[in-house]
């Protein structure tokens, strides 16, 4: 059991390797078996269909940046200290690993219609990533609300689920918008082939932060 769990690991490993080096639209059966060194029909055993290795290579994805997520709120208490950390992480990654980050967020891959396991798998191991913003929001905002005395623009809000979720639209935006270099020329900023770590990108992020979540408390 633990060969086949192994080998199953390694088609997951090629075909990451493949999604990192070329694009997603380069994975396929064949050339991750090649890549994994096992004869053709071996990824047939645990993936009957493209979609199944591609939506477990998505799920590894998804794993990573949890854990990155995890890592860079390990210091920080505060939740909107904790929420600056996530965002820097998940515009980073976006950055980074950008044949990934594409990947994990098709919507044909979250899909998770009863007929396809794997599908619902990948839904399960991405929604306690948005779960755990909406919480973090839910904390800002009682936080603020405390501070002004519950009479404070908070109690007006959308749930904390809807803030959560513009807040990510917008992150997912920033990294977009970076990555295809449409952001540095509305800024009038770096060139396309520059490095983009000048602190431009943390100064959206704390824009993002303040527009949904209200100023840093002085």
């Amino acid at each position: 059991m633990g060969e086949e769990s192994s080998l199953r690991e390694r088609l997951i490993d090629a075909g990451v390797d493949l999604v990192l080096t070329e694009g997603s639209a380069s994975v396929g059966l064949r050339e991750t078996a090649r890549r994994a060194g096992v004869s053709h029909g071996a990824p047939r055993r645990y993936f009957p269909t493209h979609h199944a290795l591609l939506s477990a290579i998505a799920r590894r994805g998804f794993e990573d940046l949890g854990a990155r997520f995890e890592a860079a709120v390990a210091g920080a208490t505060a939740p909107r200290a904790q929420l600056e950390a996530i965002a820097r992480v998940y515009v980073g990654y976006a950055l980074e690993r950008r044949g990934m980050f594409e990947l994990m967020f098709r919507h044909d891959l979250l899909d998770s219609g009863p007929q396809a396991p794997d599908q619902s798998q990948l839904r399960r191991t991405a929604l306690p990533l948005f779960g755990h913003i909406t919480q973090l929001v839910a904390r800002c905002r009682s936080e603020r609300d405390a501070a002004q005395g519950g009479d404070g623009p908070g109690e007006a809000a959308p749930p904390p689920a809807m803030t959560a979720a513009a807040l990510w639209s917008n992150l997912h935006g920033i990294a977009q918008l970076w990555a295809w270099g449409s952001l540095q020329l509305a800024l009038d900023t770096l060139p396309l082939d520059d490095d983009p770590d000048d602190g431009q990108c943390d100064r959206l992020i704390a824009a993002v932060l303040a527009a949904h979540l209200g100023p840093v408390a002085s």
